[in-house]
């Protein structure tokens, strides 16, 4: 008989528990004003993917630029980084092709949270679908009951 596999945490990965106690607690707090200007962590996050990629500036802006068939440079992403240019904004329609170059998404589960949105990857996702059709089998197995209750009623016999 084969084992089981046992569930292993992945380190940086948040419980079930976990993250229906943060969606519960994002539900009930009301949006301050200026709790939406994310512009340095933004920074911060661009920055911190582009340090973790392991890549040059330059191949980024490559592989962003192929991706948005755009040029994009290092330059701008230099811009986009840097403290000292408080006016040089990351265009959000770049967000995908950053975070596809750079294997870094904090920045989209940062603009998610916001809105009380979670960025579910790869098998989370899939987990996430398996529960949903889960909780849909269980409401139509009740709304079964429910039918046979009553063709047991009308009827007096029961069903099926």
């Amino acid at each position: 008989m084969a084992k089981k596999k046992k569930d292993v945490p992945i380190p940086g990965q948040q419980s079930l528990f976990d993250f229906i106690k943060e969606s519960e607690a994002q539900k009930e707090v009301t949006p301050v004003p200026g709790s939406f200007n994310i512009s340095n962590q933004l920074r911060a996050e661009l920055s911190e993917g582009l340090r973790k990629s392991g890549l040059s500036r330059y191949e980024v802006a490559g592989r962003m630029s192929e991706l948005m068939d755009t040029e994009i440079t290092k330059s701008q992403l230099d811009s986009w980084t840097a403290e000292s240019k408080e006016y040089h904004r990351f265009p959000a329609e770049y967000l995908p092709a950053f975070c596809a170059a750079t294997g870094h998404k904090e920045p989209l589960r940062i603009m998610a949270r916001l809105v009380q949105c979670h960025l579910l990857e790869s098998e989370e996702a899939l987990l996430a679908e398996l529960g949903r059709i889960d909780q849909a089998k269980r409401d139509l197995l009740k709304q079964e009951k429910v039918v046979r209750d009553l063709i047991e009623r009308y009827t007096g016999k029961e069903a099926g």
